[in-house]
C-alpha cells in the first residue's frame, strides 16, 4: 500500500537532536511500514532523514518545539499543508495519515470528494483539541476520517469521537537502545522530560532529598511563561547546572562527561536539553527514571525508552502509566510520593532483562507496524 503521512513542522523528522516526540513517532511509522514493504511517503520540510519516499515541503523545520502563532510560520504551514495536499490526490495514495488537528481539517476538505481516507493518530490531550472535537461532531461514520488513540487511557477520555479506533501504542527500535545489568550501574536517578509542572519535577527533587539519592535532571524549557517561571522555582534547589545540550557523544562520554559529573558531590542537578543519543547514555547508567507526573499523559515515550535501556520505571499512577509500566517488574506504579521514596530502595528487585522483553514485546516498532497495516487494510477493505 501507498501511505502518506503529512508531518508536523516543529522539528525534522529522523534526527532527534532535540525534543522532538511526535516527529519520533512519525520517523519509527515511516521505517516500520518500509520494513512491512509498504511504500511508505511522508510529506515533511528538506532537513528531515525518512526511509521511504521525501516528499518536501518546507525548507527548514521551526526551530522551537512550541512558539508564538507567527506570520512566517503560518505561511511556512499552508505551503506545507498544499504540496502535502497535491502529493494526497495525485492519485496512488491509498491511505493519508496525520498527525495534527488542524492539518485534518484543511486536508479532509481537500479530499472530501475523493476516495482517500484518512487515519490520524491522536498525540495531544482531549483538552488540547477542544477546537477539533467540536469539527468532529458533524462528521458522520461514513466520513472516511479514523482516528487512533495512542493508549487506553486516552481512548476513554476521546469517548463519542466518530469513527474511533482501537488503541495503537507506539513503538521504538529496541536495538537502538544501549543496555546494562543492574551491576554495572550508576547510583543516581534520572528524570527527562519537557520541564513544566505537570511532568513532575519539583516533585521527582522532593523524593531524591527525601530519599537521599542523586537526581539528574535533563529535558527542554519552552517559551511558555509558566515553563520559565516553574523552571525558575526548581531552580533555587539545583546544586548544579550543566548545560551538556552541545557535548558529542563518543566511546569516552561516560568517562569523559557523565562520570566527573556523578562525582562532583552534587545531589539535584540539570544538564539541559538532550539529544537522543545523549539521553541512551543517562537512561543505561540509572538506577531508574523517576516519572512522578501530575497529569494524565496519553503516553509516556520516556517510560519505554527507560525500559527498553533496561532501567525500571518508578512512576506516579497517572494516565497512560500502568499500560505501560508492569507494576513489580518493570518498575513501581503507585499513588504517592511517599510511597516512591519508601520504594527508592527496592529498585534492585527489578531484573533489567525484564524491562526490554517487555518493550521487545509490546512496544517494538514491528508491533506498531503491524497493527497501522491492519488499519490500514481493514479501512480498504
Amino acid at each position: 500500500m501507498n501511505i502518506l503521512q503529512v508531518a508536523t513542522l516543529n522539528r525534522p523528522i529522523g534526527l532527534q537532536s532535540r525534543y522532538s516526540p511526535i516527529e519520533a513517532v512519525i520517523y519509527n511509522i515511516d521505517r516500520g511500514l518500509s520494513g512491512l514493504r509498504h511504500h511508505s511517503i511522508v510529506a515533511c520540510p528538506a532537513d528531515s532523514v525518512v526511509f521511504g519516499e521525501h516528499c518536501i515541503t518546507i525548507a527548514k523545520a521551526f526551530t522551537e518545539y512550541w512558539s508564538e502563532n507567527k506570520k512566517e510560520q503560518r505561511d511556512e504551514m499552508k505551503k506545507h499543508l498544499l504540496i502535502s495536499l497535491e502529493r494526497a490526490i495525485r492519485g496512488d495514495i491509498d491511505i493519508i495519515h496525520l498527525h495534527d488537528a488542524t492539518m485534518l481539517e484543511y486536508i479532509f476538505r481537500g479530499v472530501v470528494t475523493g476516495p482517500v481516507p484518512i487515519v490520524m493518530t491522536l498525540h495531544v490531550p482531549v483538552e488540547e483539541e477542544a477546537a477539533f472535537r467540536k469539527w468532529n461532531k458533524y462528521l458522520k461514520p461514513s466520513a472516511g476520517v479514523f482516528f487512533v488513540p495512542i493508549s487506553e487511557y486516552q481512548r476513554k477520555q476521546h469517548e463519542g469521537l466518530i469513527n474511533l479506533q482501537e488503541v495503537i501504542h507506539h513503538g521504538i527500535d529496541i536495538d537502538d537502545y544501549p543496555f546494562l545489568d543492574s551491576d554495572n550501574r550508576e547510583e543516581y536517578f534520572f528524570s527527562l522530560g519537557r520541564i513544566t509542572r505537570d511532568k513532575g519535577q519539583d516533585r521527582a527533587i522532593e523524593i531524591a532529598k527525601r530519599s537521599g539519592l542523586q537526581l539528574i535532571i535533563a529535558g527542554n524549557v519552552q517559551n511558555k511563561e509558566k515553563d520559565r517561571l516553574f523552571f525558575s522555582e526548581i531552580s533555587e534547589s539545583l546544586d548544579l547546572f550543566a548545560d551538556l545540550s552541545t557535548v558529542p557523544v563518543d566511546k569516552d562520554y561516560f568517562s569523559r562527561v557523565m562520570k566527573p559529573i556523578l562525582d562532583s558531590g552534587k545531589q539535584i542537578i540539570y544538564i539541559g536539553e538532550l539529544s537522543d543519543d545523549q539521553k541512551k547514555q543517562w537512561f543505561v547508567h540509572a538506577r531508574a527514571t523517576l516519572f512522578p507526573i501530575q497529569w494524565g499523559e496519553p503516553f509516556g515515550l520516556v517510560l519505554i525508552e527507560s525500559m527498553a535501556c533496561g532501567t525500571p520505571v518508578i512512576a506516579l499512577n497517572r494516565g497512560s502509566v500502568p499500560e505501560i509500566v508492569v507494576h513489580g517488574e518493570t518498575g513501581f506504579v503507585v499513588n504517592t510520593i511517599e510511597e516512591i521514596v519508601s520504594l527508592t530502595d527496592s529498585i534492585s528487585a527489578i531484573d533489567p532483562r525484564t524491562c526490554r522483553r517487555h518493550v521487545a514485546d509490546h512496544f517494538s516498532i514491528e508491533v506498531m507496524a503491524r497493527k497501522y497495516s491492519r488499519l490500514y487494510h481493514r479501512i480498504r477493505n
